[in-house]
């Protein structure tokens, strides 16, 4: 009896099915607190106890990131889409950096994803593995740039950890969208050319 009155009266037929229906708890409380959630939330949306939850994710944080994960595709599509065209690596980035830095305020569960939500979530594996999946759909030859894999792994992090400052210490609302591009582009667009010149040239500047 007490297993009907868990997940709303229809137990999932498989654990496929109850961890789907885990993440897309999260994902909807996300959505509608604007913030990090605990394991008991989830739970209790479900109607089931925190050790059920417990079962398949094994943090807060686990479900999170699989919560941010699940929702990404749509993102990426988005991001692709806003960027098209610009091959040009310092550009692609700034802008590429103003729309994520857009999409996560208006998607907790993105900003969730990039960020953690604890010190040691900054730049982790999966944020980095989704900047990864960002910057390869970019329309920039990365190569002809100076980019091999590990520079273009290290400026995935770089940059992420550029955007967890703004996540820390949101912009200043007085410097609009073209005074923030102008700001990230001067720095950031620095930093991201400077590769094209080798590590002596890096270093020169």
């Amino acid at each position: 009896m007490a297993r009907r009155r868990g997940w709303g009266g229809r137990p999932p037929a498989d654990d496929t099915e109850a961890t789907a229906r885990i993440v897309a708890a999260a994902v909807d409380l996300l959505d509608s607190t604007g913030s990090a959630i605990s394991i008991a939330d989830v739970a209790a949306s479900l109607g089931v106890i925190r050790q059920t939850v417990y079962r398949y994710f094994r943090t807060a944080d686990d479900l999170m990131r699989a919560a941010g994960i699940a929702s990404t595709a749509g993102f990426l599509d988005r991001l692709a889409e806003h960027l098209h065209g610009l091959d040009e690596p310092a550009e692609a980035m700034t802008e590429g950096v103003l729309f994520t830095l857009e999409e996560a305020s208006r998607t907790p569960r993105l900003g969730v994803l990039l960020a953690g939500t604890h010190p040691g979530g900054i730049a982790s594996p999966e944020a980095r593995e989704l900047g990864l999946q960002m910057v390869t759909r970019f329309d920039v030859d990365w190569a002809a740039h100076g980019y091999d894999n590990a520079a273009l792994t290290e400026l995935v992090e770089f940059t992420l950890r550029v955007m967890l400052s703004f996540f820390a210490a949101p912009n200043d609302p007085e410097r609009d969208r073209a005074g923030l591009r102008a700001f990230v582009r001067r720095w950031l667009g620095g930093a991201i050319l400077a590769q094209a010149g080798g590590p002596d040239t890096a270093q020169a500047n």
